[in-house]
């Protein structure tokens, strides 16, 4: 039995039409045959798409009871029995009830696709997990059903269902997506022109890259080299040279001029390592440019630069490859006709732009002149032709003219050996003076045609034209060596700056900086993957801090390169040997790798050390309160009960009334503080667990209002508000907190206001919102947040009106009930806490304006925490 195969209507927008297409797809499959059952669909009241349900085959579905509602979930257990050959299971991105047997509704389509049962879905584009930040920035709408991309991407076919943002409009009008009474405020909120704009633009881009994947899946599986212009993309060749911004830019406005094109930049480096083929500080800084620019930076390995710029291209489909005109100087075109010539050459169907820039001839400047056992193929061989050949050349030339004398001959073939060290180093260089002075001596040195000389001198000035041509080639060689090393060492100055940049700029706790050192360890050093493991224990295993690159080492002995950092660090790289001359900037490397783990590790241990130290000023203020704040109620009580059991006063009942009522306010007083006590070192043990159930305002108010004067305070809570989803104890202990509070601050005979009302936003979960309205003093803008931090007391409170506890307790309590309590200005003074809770919403609302039920902006999404 092979797995189902899953198709998925993708819509641009709420009520673009993706359930009815996947209606229509269900009935021309079963008329062609083909057994096919409604496993869920939702019409949302839609007349046209509940006429697309009628003459397919309905799976009944299953009642599920949760919190004293009946919800109807899809039956998954029916359909596995029924096994259909396909199944219809809209809204893909759907939370299910508790008590279903999985959370989410794709995770049902798993089991039915893994049981070979095929799929047709829905979902819309603002539900993709990758897109919830743009949509809630689009549309102030945070979706809280989503489905990740990856189940979306694996679907076998896509369609995206589209339709323009003034056609869905008159849609709406017409009534033929929400009721009558919702259509005004769809229009006005989610269903703005812009709105649907974007997302439609969003589904379109993602589709694109879906469709992207299929056609590169496409061309490596039929071995396709060629290009197909289906989208641009364009490449642009960096070498790490002051021209790149230039041409990054020019890059840029290339793909700025069509929709959807793609800017990709590459640095090509050599396998050897540090090779001097760039400023790592400067790639960097382009790097960032690209970025910075919607690009991507991508580094590759290759000897030949114009082979991998090509290969490279090829295999991201490019159309454009973006290059700069040369920067050496015109008579190094000797050595080869330069990468912008051969790119162009063999380019095929690519276009290629060739941009000029300030830098072009004249030299590179940083580039360094490579050793003898660097300098490449074409070279070496270029070298021995020049010293092997060019004597034996030389002498037919000089013979057809008939010599121009010993000395000028000697020096002609003296330049032959400076080229051949120029070009091929210094073993062509010694090759080319042993062959020039054996033809010097056959052809031009008495008597000619003999290997044998007469005369005394010409014997010295063919043993010293040996001499000085290998002392020559030494120098040259020599010089290029010295030339290769400085530009090395400035390299490795430049590469160690830049990594200490890197360092000092990362983030404290070392998040993410491990990651990219290793990702420029492995650029630096052409290696496959780098990575950073650690041993806790001598003797235990290797476990990973940070990698880069496919396949990263799990231990020193699968490494290619070993670099121990102490006894229980080590840096591993994965590709190829590295020569000694690399060790000791990849010791820096693993040293710095060191620092940032080790700073990670101490942010860790300081973080650790401020909660403690927090813990300790908690409790420092916790013994000065009890020292005085506790010391004051109990000594009113303890001086009320003495008097009352002294036996020289005789009491009347008025003045044994008013100590029994002392008594009673100071134990009630003193109830409230170690209740406020106990309720912080809850919040700060992170021990609160609130009870979350359906609770109706109206009966939490009143109690919270037991510990004021009832004519301190006006109600304006209305009995047909929804209710909320909160724990009735905590909720009504931060209610009581902050009355007591407003009741406190408000001037003698001004009431304090607590007024509720409902809030409800197009497409967002609905809420109740509780304002405590008082005309006191009010608290400034940059206090606001502070009143409601521990032990805080605002202003001239006196030292007896409590810890300062009240507000930060009510704060926590009504965030750990997914609300919040913030402090407003009341408008003409004063001080007003809004206190907001999420509301429960019914399900016989099908639709919210804004989106349907199941994609995300329905009941179940609020039910599910």
């Amino acid at each position: 039995m092979g797995r189902g195969r899953l198709r998925i209507y993708l819509g641009a927008a709420p009520g673009v039409g993706k359930t009815y297409a996947m209606l229509a797809e269900a009935h021309r499959r079963q008329e062609r045959g083909t057994d096919v059952v409604v496993a869920f669909v939702e019409d949302h009241g839609r007349r046209r798409t509940a006429e697309m349900v009628a003459g397919l085959e309905v799976v009944l579905r299953q009642q599920v009871l949760h919190r004293g509602a009946r919800f109807s979930e899809m039956d998954l257990d029916a359909v596995l029995a029924r096994r259909p050959q396909v199944a219809l299971v809209d809204e893909l991105a759907h939370t299910n009830v508790p008590g279903c047997r999985n959370e989410k509704r794709w995770q049902d389509v798993e089991e039915l696709l893994a049981a070979g049962i095929d799929v047709i879905s829905t979902v819309n584009v603002q539900h993709l997990e990758s897109l919830g930040d743009a949509v809630a920035g689009i549309t102030g709408v945070r979706q809280r059903e989503t489905v990740p991309d990856e189940v979306v991407r694996r679907a076998d076919q896509i369609e995206l269902v589209d339709m323009s943002p003034q056609a869905l409009r008159r849609r709406l009008a017409h009534g033929n997506v929400y009721m009558p009474e919702k259509i005004d405020a769809a229009l006005a909120n989610y269903f703005r022109p812009g709105n649907l704009t974007a997302l439609r633009e969003l589904a379109l881009l993602w589709t694109a890259d879906r469709v992207d994947e299929y056609l590169q899946k496409y061309r490596a599986e039929q071995g396709i080299e060629g290009t197909w212009q289906a989208r641009e993309r364009i490449v642009v060749g960096l070498t790490g040279g002051p021209e790149g911004a230039t041409l990054i830019r020019r890059a840029a406005r290339i793909a700025a001029r069509v929709s959807g094109g793609e800017l990709l930049a590459v640095h090509i480096s050599r396998s050897d390592g540090l090779s001097g083929t760039g400023s790592p500080q400067t790639l960097i800084e382009q790097r960032a440019l690209v970025e910075s620019l919607g690009g991507s930076f991508h580094a590759v390995l290759g000897d030949d630069p114009a082979a991998g710029l090509l290969d490279f291209a090829r295999g991201v489909n490019a159309t454009q490859i973006v290059l700069g005109t040369s920067r050496r100087p015109g008579w190094q075109y000797l050595y080869g006709p330069g990468v912008g010539t051969t790119v162009t050459r063999e380019a095929g169907d690519i276009d290629v732009h060739m941009v000029t820039h300030e830098h072009a001839g004249h030299g590179s400047g940083k580039r360094p002149v490579r050793r003898t056992t660097d300098l490449g193929r074409s070279r070496t061989v270029g070298g021995w032709l020049v010293g092997l050949a060019g004597p034996p050349l030389l002498a037919i030339v000089l013979t057809a003219i008939g010599g121009l004398g010993l000395s000028t001959d000697m020096l002609l073939f003296l330049s032959l050996t400076v080229c051949a060290a120029l070009v091929g180093g210094l073993l062509p260089a010694i090759g080319s003076a042993l062959v020039g002075s054996s033809v010097l001596n056959y052809y031009f040195t008495p008597p000619l045609h003999t290997f044998t000389i007469n005369e005394p001198q010409n014997i010295m000035a063919v043993a010293i034209f040996t001499i000085v041509g290998i002392s020559v080639a030494s120098v040259v060689d020599l010089a290029a060596r010295r030339t290769h090393q400085a530009a090395r060492s400035q390299t490795e100055a430049q590469t160690l700056s830049a990594l200490a940049g890197t360092v000092l700029r990362g983030a404290p706790n070392g998040d993410g900086v491990l990651t990219a050192l290793m990702e420029q360890v492995r650029e630096t050093f052409g290696q496959e993957s780098a990575a950073l493991l650690e041993r806790p224990d001598p003797l235990g295993p290797w476990v990973p801090v940070a990698s880069a690159g496919p396949r990263p080492p799990e231990r020193p002995e699968e490494a290619d390169v070993d670099v121990p950092v102490g006894d229980s660090l080590a840096l591993v790289l994965r590709g190829r040997v590295l020569p000694g001359a690399d060790r000791r900037l990849l010791g820096a490397f693993a040293a710095q790798a060191a620092v940032v783990l080790e700073r990670r590790r101490l942010s860790r241990e300081a973080a650790s050390a401020r909660r403690e130290a927090e813990g300790n000023r908690i409790r420092t203020a916790l013994l000065a309160a009890v020292s005085h704040d506790l010391r004051t109620p109990l000594a009113g009580i303890k001086a009320s009960v003495s008097s009352l059991r002294s036996a020289d006063v005789q009491w009347d009942p008025e003045d044994e009334a008013e100590l029994l009522e002392g008594i009673e306010a100071g134990a009630d007083r003193l109830d409230h503080l170690i209740n406020n006590l106990l309720d912080m070192s809850r919040l700060h043990t992170g021990t609160v667990t609130p009870l979350i159930q359906e609770t109706d305002l109206d009966e939490v108010v009143p109690y919270a209002l037991g510990g004021v004067p009832p004519e301190s305070v006006r109600l304006d809570v209305p009995e047909t508000l929804p209710m909320i989803r909160a724990d009735g104890g905590l909720l009504e202990r931060s209610l009581a907190n902050l009355v007591e509070n407003a009741v406190k601050y408000s001037p003698e005979g001004v009431k304090v206001l607590v007024k509720a009302d409902a809030l409800e936003q197009p497409g967002q979960p609905g809420r109740v919102e509780l304002r405590i309205v008082d005309r006191g003093p009010g608290v400034p803008e940059d206090a606001k947040e502070k009143i409601f931090a521990p032990f805080q007391r605002y202003g001239d409170a006196p030292r007896g009106a409590g810890v300062g506890l009240g507000l930060a307790v009510a704060r926590g309590f009504v965030e750990a009930m997914d609300g919040s309590v913030t402090a407003e200005d009341t408008p003409g003074g004063g001080l007003t806490m809004v206190v907001s809770l999420p509301a429960v919403e019914r399900p016989p609302e099908p639709d919210e304006p804004g989106e349907p039920r199941g994609d995300g902006s329905g009941p179940l999404s609020e039910l599910i925490t």
